[in-house]
């Protein structure tokens, strides 16, 4: 389910109640610990958490580098969390820490997978998105990429 909304309001207007309340409270918290320098917007279809092209613009793809995504699937909902993607043992770290709680972990490379707000571990998550200011979010994209 890919939305074609313009805005986060179209966007959270557009999903159903139950949808609405868990993606407004995730996003809640993103924005509670999101470093200074990042930018909310749409993009791909979700809600997205990114360094906006007119600080950095030298992406592969075009588009502002992403940081953070928030997205209702259809199966599921899904947070991408792409700080601990790039990071040296970030995502090994966070996967410890989630399991911690005792949750059971739905998780690809950086995509956290989830069906109720209980099944996040919030204040995990809080303190992922804060971690990365946007100066080492962009050297750790460049040295991804080769600093190409």
């Amino acid at each position: 389910m890919q939305s074609s909304a313009d805005t986060v309001e179209e966007y959270l207007a557009e999903l159903p109640a139950d949808r609405r309340e868990i993606v407004a409270a995730v996003r809640e918290v993103v924005l509670a610990n999101l470093p200074e320098g990042y930018a909310e917007g749409m993009d791909f279809g979700m809600i997205c958490w990114h360094i906006p092209l007119s600080r950095y613009p030298k992406t592969y793809n075009g588009h502002p580098l992403g940081y953070v995504a928030l997205a209702s699937q259809k199966q599921y909902l899904s947070l991408y969390l792409m700080g601990i993607y790039g990071a040296a043992d970030g995502a090994e770290e966070f996967r410890a820490r989630f399991e911690a709680t005792g949750r059971k972990l739905n998780m690809g490379k950086s995509c956290v997978r989830f069906k109720k707000l209980t099944d996040l571990p919030l204040d995990l998550i809080g303190e992922v998105v804060a971690q990365v200011p946007v100066e080492r979010y962009i050297e750790i994209y460049e040295n991804s990429r080769g600093a190409r």
